[in-house]
Formats: C-alpha cells, structure tokens, sequence
C-alpha cells in the first residue's frame, strides 16, 4: 500500500447534500504520460480493494502495459485510503461519514485527472465490479473525454435483487453487538466474519462449489476456504468504511445526475466510447442479462461474456489465470480499435 499519492479536493460538495470538508482522493500512478498526453487509462478500484489490488494485471505482459500507457489508479471514497469514515475527522467521521454517490467519486476522479495531469483524453477507463460502475459513469457523464470503456462484472445501475444482496451483507455485518450503530471502539470481528460468510455464496458460482475447485487453489477443505479466503478477506477493513461502499453501490445509477434526470436510456445513449462489456455468465448478482439490456442502449458497444465458472470473481484482477487471460485479450483488442 506504499508509494500512493494524494490529491486534495478541498471542500467537496457532495449529491447528499453534506459538505466533505478537506476530502482526499488517493491514487496511483504506473508508466509515463506521452508527450501528445493521449495514453491515459483510468483503472478504479473495486468493493473493498485498495490500489495494489488492481497491479495483478498490470505489467509488461498485459493489456494494461505501463511501458506502453499512462495508468492511472484511483481509490474509491470509502476505501480506507480516499476520504472514509475510518479516516474523516469530527464531525464526519465514523457513522457520521456522508453517503457518497457513484456520481461524486467520478466527478472527482476528472478533477484528478485534469488538475493534476492536464489530461483531455483519456484513451480507456476500465474496472471490475464497482469499479466497472464507475467505468459506465465516466463514458456517460464525459463522453467527448473518454474514447473506450471496459466495464468487467459491473452494471449502470443496480438492480434490486443486487440492492437486495446488499442487503443480507450489511445485516449480517450489523447484528454484531460490537457495532454499536457505527461507534464501536474495537473491530466488530462477529460481523465481519459473518459478512465474509454471506459473500461466500454469492461471489462465485454453484458450479464452482460443485468442482471443489477451492482444493486446487490451495484449501485443504470448504471450511478452510471459508475462514482463510472469505473471513479473513474482511477481517482487516473496517466496519464503516464497508458501510460507507456499499451504500454507493446499492444507490449506484449512472443518471442519477442533473445531466440525465434519471433516465438510464438517455445515460447510456450518452456513452459513444467504444465500449466491450463483459459480464461473468455465472455471477449471481451482475448477471449478463442486465448487462444485455444495458449495451442494447448503448451506441457503440459490445456483449461479451465471460464463460467461466467463477462467478463474479472471474473478472477479479489476477483471480484465475484463463478469466484474466480472457480479458486481457479483449482489452488488448478494445486498445488497438
């Protein structure tokens, strides 16, 4: 987690309402801007995930090549590195931090970007899960800015069986006593655990389950894998940051904004980006039919499914190697377009 930088927004008026004083955008940067300033790609991050999370597809053997591209990293708000409740003084700190949208990390994002690097165009934004969310918001919101977009296992707007999904992990989370509504003095490790138990049956698929294919990742059983992959994945975040993410994934809408009033099809006519959108044929909670639906909106883009028994995980960053290689080749091609 060494080595990002920060970038200071001042006082950042957010969708909610509240006034995010002094609010941090934390980022990271790999390669070199090219003098005619046009090899930026924009990379977000994803639930939970940190900057480095994202650099296992990163690298000279990859589509993302930072001897080829300027990348560019952002930490989503809530993350524990851009502004969060775990990092926000009073009176915003903890249960107090403000609901942030889909809307207001993007906007921020393109002040990153602009005020900091001088870039007007962005060659490719990319991201896995919420961080496709943000890819669809940047090709809506910014169109004559962002020629490509990559949205992997992500929607434009979430769908109530997701918000419902949600909804069993912030329950589970929440029933530890130790959460004392947002102003625990020490970890709710109860919850955290059980959330990483909820997530276990949702991120990857029945099939997955079926093929014990835990046992070849190195999970001596199903409990091993549960405690050492899925509990202890959570065990280090904390409670509100975790929060804090999954309200905005929950309210995530791309036209949600005074640009589109609410209208989805007038948000997604708004992406003339080249787009390639890959959905996991077995993700239970971004399936591929409402990606379907969604591209058929779109002007310029493409369906193309990932065909992997990994569920959600397969567009996961250097999760299984034929999963990545499958995106890989796709981003490559999107690149050369």
């Amino acid at each position: 987690m060494t080595g990002y930088e920060i970038f200071d927004l001042g006082n950042l008026w957010l969708q909610s309402g509240a006034t995010l004083r002094g609010a941090k955008l934390a980022y990271k940067t790999y390669g070199s801007l090219n003098r005619a300033g046009n090899n930026a790609i924009v990379f977000p991050t994803f639930f939970g995930g940190q900057h480095y999370q994202n650099e296992a597809v990163i690298g000279p053997d990859h589509a993302l090549d930072p001897g080829r591209y300027f990348i560019i990293v952002p930490n989503m708000m809530g993350n524990g590195l851009s502004s969060s409740p775990s990092n926000t003084p009073m009176p915003y700190d903890r249960a107090r931090f403000p609901h942030v949208s889909l809307y207001d990390n993007v906007a921020s994002q393109r002040r990153l970007v602009t005020e900091m690097f001088g870039i007007e165009r962005i060659a490719l934004v990319v991201g896995w899960s919420m961080g496709a969310q943000q890819a669809f918001q940047w090709g809506s919101l910014y169109p004559g800015m962002v020629e490509r977009i990559a949205p992997i296992c992500g929607s434009a707007r979430t769908s109530r069986h997701n918000f419902v999904f949600l909804e069993g992990v912030k329950a589970a989370l929440t029933a530890d006593d130790a959460w004392d509504n947002g102003w625990y003095e020490k970890p709710p490790y109860k919850g955290l655990r059980a959330m990483g138990r909820v997530y276990a049956g949702w991120a990857v698929s029945q099939a997955f389950y079926r093929g014990e294919v835990y046992l070849g990742l190195g999970y001596s059983s199903l409990e091993d894998y549960l405690v050492a992959f899925w509990e202890g994945r959570r065990l280090g975040a904390d409670a509100n940051d975790l929060l804090a993410m999954i309200w905005t994934w929950q309210h995530a809408d791309i036209s949600a904004n005074e640009e589109s009033n609410g209208d989805l099809p007038r948000a997604l006519g708004a992406i003339t980006s080249r787009a390639i959108v890959m959905p996991g044929r077995t993700d239970l909670y971004f399936p591929p039919e409402d990606n379907e639906a969604e591209v058929g909106m779109m002007p310029n883009a493409e369906l193309r499914p990932i065909e992997s028994i990994w569920g959600h995980l397969a567009g996961g960053p250097g999760y299984n190697p034929a999963d990545t290689a499958f995106v890989d080749a796709a981003l490559r091609e999107l690149l050369e377009s």
